[in-house]
């Protein structure tokens, strides 16, 4: 079956994403480079994986790691928002894998010191780095520069990516694929799915269901109501979260948002409520754990997202946006105290006709939580 070159680019890396979930590595590979990569996630780093790896990089392989979790460890990053740790003796597999995990960094604090790359990263360590972001595992890498063969030796290695990515029977995709992933993803969704779904506060709902071009993870849009498209819709922008939508955690407010919303919805009369697979702030539910398991040793939520070397807030909204224009809305009433996701809608040409303010009390477990939104993200609380 032929498919569109982007098509296929979305696909390439769906299945990188997988294999490096499978603890396996991939290649990288950029037009016009004059080296590509294979690319490990550095979390199952084992012995026996790296035994496999050092043999392939002639100069050696080096540990990937972002500049927010580099400031944590101490390593210099000198301006680059990825630092390489060159791999010696001294980073076995168990030292990999806490570097990139923090969860036990307390436990550990005389570790290092550890020498980065005076080389600058280039596009390909950039690329892995969010390789492994989009996999919502660790953002840190093991990567390395195979060899190339350059005299067109039949006896030799390979002297090109393809071929060397077949002969070690790895996948392989391009920068450029990567790069554009979340952004491409965001803008083909296609309508699946819909039916009427009635809700103990919402008997009139429609639950429709948008899936990416590249199969991934579906998003939701439940319909509350027929709101009409010729005038603002209310409406909420809500990604997943499944300790306090499902489980009803006290850590966070989402679960009091997700069905407060609901209920508001209904009591005006119609709107939309937009379910995002987007756990975490787009980290994942297991790094969603990790960063949990930073707070309960004292570091707040924005923190703990750094130390895990992710960004406070790794979403992006564009999927709202595309999802509203494929429903035929163009404008909405936002129920937010989040100023980013009033930006982030009409960033991608959606307007945000009013803020809706929605916020609930606080606990005696997240009010630390709540607070730090309010002073460190600027959330309206």
């Amino acid at each position: 079956m032929s498919a569109s070159p982007e098509r296929r680019g979305l696909v390439h890396v769906d299945r990188a994403i997988a294999d490096l979930r499978r603890g396996l590595p991939v290649v990288l590979t950029a037009p016009g480079a004059d080296t590509f990569l294979f690319v490990m996630a550095a979390e199952f780093a084992t012995e026996d994986r790296l035994a496999v790896l050092m043999p392939w990089a002639p100069a050696g392989p080096a540990l990937a790691l972002t500049a927010n979790r580099a400031r944590v460890l101490q390593i210099d990053t000198y301006g680059h928002d990825t630092a390489l740790v060159p791999m010696g003796p001294a980073l076995d597999a168990t030292t990999i894998q806490s570097l990139a995990d923090p969860t036990a960094d307390l436990a550990q604090p005389l570790r290092g010191p550890f020498r980065t790359s005076r080389t600058p990263p280039n596009d390909l360590h950039h690329a892995a780095i969010k390789l492994c972001k989009l996999a919502r595992l660790l953002p840190a890498a093991i990567v390395g520069s195979p060899q190339r063969n350059t005299e067109g030796d039949t006896e030799g290695e390979p002297e090109g990516p393809e071929a060397w990515a077949e002969a070690q029977n790895l996948l392989i995709t391009t920068v450029d694929d990567i790069t554009g992933y979340d952004i491409r993803t965001a803008q083909r969704l296609t309508q699946v799915a819909a039916s009427r779904v009635p809700l103990a506060d919402a008997e009139n709902t429609r639950i429709i269901a948008f899936r990416p071009e590249d199969g991934g993870t579906e998003h939701f849009a439940i319909v509350i109501g027929d709101p009409a498209r010729s005038e603002p819709v209310l409406t909420r922008i809500h990604s997943e979260c499944f300790t306090g939508d499902l489980l009803a955690s006290l850590k966070c407010d989402c679960g009091e948002q997700l069905r407060g919303a609901i209920q508001q919805i209904a009591a005006v009369g119609s709107g939309i409520l937009l379910y995002l697979a987007q756990e975490g702030r787009g980290i994942g539910l297991i790094n969603k754990l990790r960063a949990y398991q930073l707070q309960d040793q004292g570091f707040d939520t924005v923190d703990a997202n750094l130390r895990l070397g992710f960004a406070s807030d790794e979403r992006i909204f564009l999927p709202a946006a595309t999802m509203l224009r494929l429903l035929g809305f163009g404008s909405v009433r936002l129920m937010t105290n989040n100023p980013d996701k009033v930006a982030g809608l009409e960033r991608w040409g959606v307007t945000v006709h009013e803020r809706v303010a929605h916020a609930f009390p606080a606990n005696d477990h997240n009010a630390f939580y709540l607070s730090t939104k309010a002073e460190k993200s600027g959330h309206l609380l």
